[in-house]
């Protein structure tokens, strides 16, 4: 097996004389989840941009691994509300999956009642999930989503996090994840990149929250935030039922 998935190298890029990225450098392994977080205007969607082939980099090295497939949820996605398009033709647009491929894949993510439904009509996580199901259907080796519970409310941003941990036990997929609350992820990450223009900081999520660069550039935020921990012995599957553990902990964050 690769070691990597996609890995960059002292990537740079300008945009109008401004410096968007400096010096960064990325190893994206498989079935590890990499987030990514920082500012607004920090780079975050540029990078990706960069690591996806969307934009040239003006410096550095990109590699990825032969034959690498990538499944990409965008941060905004717009669907002219006068298009009649229903959730089943969204799924197989560009796609050559089949039709019991995509009824099995949207009745794992729990979609399966929205296929006839008209896109527009659907909630910000039911089409969370829809996306992630289109994405899932490439079969990717690399899972990339980019700020993913924008537009979600707070419950269902931590269902959204939880059933992307999930993707990644019952797939095998690495995972890059953009997202502007380390706090929110820190239970559904592995790695975590502190970006702003250059590499602030990276490591386990717990040692970044605690590094004076992450605290410089976010303490303000943290402020009134209490962090706690308690057991709870059960967790959910794609669909988003209850599946029995034993002894897991669960450190939350209240704000």
């Amino acid at each position: 097996m690769s070691s990597f998935l996609l890995k960059a190298e002292n990537i740079g890029l300008q945009i109008n004389q401004r410096q968007i990225l400096q010096n960064i450098s990325i190893n994206i392994k498989p079935a590890e989840i990499l987030t990514l977080i920082g500012p607004n205007g920090s780079g975050k969607t540029s990078l990706v941009r960069v690591l996806l082939g969307l934009i040239k980099a003006d410096q550095g090295r990109l590699q990825r691994k032969p034959g690498l497939v990538i499944g990409y949820v965008p941060q905004k996605l717009h669907i002219d509300a006068v298009l009649p398009m229903s959730v089943k033709r969204f799924l197989r647009m560009g796609l050559k999956a089949g039709a019991d491929k995509i009824a099995h894949m949207a009745s794992t993510l729990g979609v399966a009642s929205l296929l006839d439904q008209a896109v527009q009509s659907v909630s910000g996580g039911e089409f969370q999930r829809i996306l992630l199901t289109r994405a899932l259907l490439r079969k990717p080796d690399l899972l990339v989503l980019d700020e993913p519970a924008q537009g979600v409310d707070i419950n269902g941003q931590q269902q959204l996090y939880q059933l992307i941990s999930t993707i990644r036990e019952e797939y095998g997929c690495g995972v890059l994840m953009v997202s502007h609350d380390l706090h929110l992820v820190m239970e559904a990450t592995d790695q975590v990149l502190c970006l702003n223009t250059h590499i602030c900081c990276s490591g386990h999520p717990e040692a970044v929250s605690q590094h004076p660069e992450y605290l410089k550039l976010f303490g303000s935020s943290l402020e009134g935030m209490a962090v706690y921990t308690h057991k709870h012995n059960h967790s959910h599957d794609l669909s988003g039922d209850v599946v029995e553990n034993h002894g897991m902990d669960c450190e939350h964050h209240d704000h």
